[in-house]
């Protein structure tokens, strides 16, 4: 009885395993948004990194994350690495690519909990008074990630963080100015 239990445990994690080496090869994950503002209040906020945390749900994982700030302050080159917890993480994002109100690309690499190489895109599509803003991510799976997406959705978890940046994006894009107070 205990022999045919683990030739069947066995046949599971080969089967498991026959499974994850046949998934894609690669990732993308997609989000949209469309917002009230041009594309160049838009443009601001993603290509200074120092703007960041003000809407990007990753900055909230950890309050005490450590960030360090090197290159320019803005657009190529424009680096920002990260040590926070367990949830956070360690890495390191670099503007690659700015088109200025269009498209802002980055390298992202993540050092913990999973060593990864990663591209992330935002472009901007301007439509009347507003702007469709888009936010991907791709990359290459290794086997782990293959076989950790069998049991988790990658495009819902991200996803899901790139729908809570887009709408704080849009929260701090379309907060009406405050205008200076004046004395009397």
């Amino acid at each position: 009885m205990l022999k045919l239990i683990l030739i069947g445990l066995a046949a599971i994690i080969v089967v498991f395993l026959i499974v994850a080496a046949f998934q894609p090869a690669d990732f993308r994950v997609t989000r949209s948004a469309t917002i009230a503002a041009p594309p160049e209040a838009i443009f601001a906020q993603i290509n200074s990194l120092h703007q960041w945390n003000e809407w990007s749900p990753f900055a909230k994982l950890d309050p005490n994350m450590k960030n360090t700030f090197s290159g320019p302050p803005e657009g190529v080159g424009a680096s920002q690495a990260w040590v926070g917890n367990s949830k956070a993480g360690e890495g390191r994002m670099t503007i690659v690519e700015s088109v200025p109100n269009e498209r802002v690309a980055m390298k992202l690499d993540f050092i913990k909990p999973f060593a990864g190489t990663n591209d992330v895109e935002f472009t901007l599509k301007p439509e009347g008074n507003q702007t469709t803003v888009s936010w991907s991510m791709s990359g290459e799976k290794n086997f782990m990630a293959k076989a950790i997406g069998l049991v988790m959705d990658c495009d819902k978890m991200c996803g899901g963080m790139f729908e809570e940046g887009l709408a704080n994006l849009r929260s701090v894009v379309e907060r009406p100015a405050t205008s200076p107070v004046t004395a009397l």
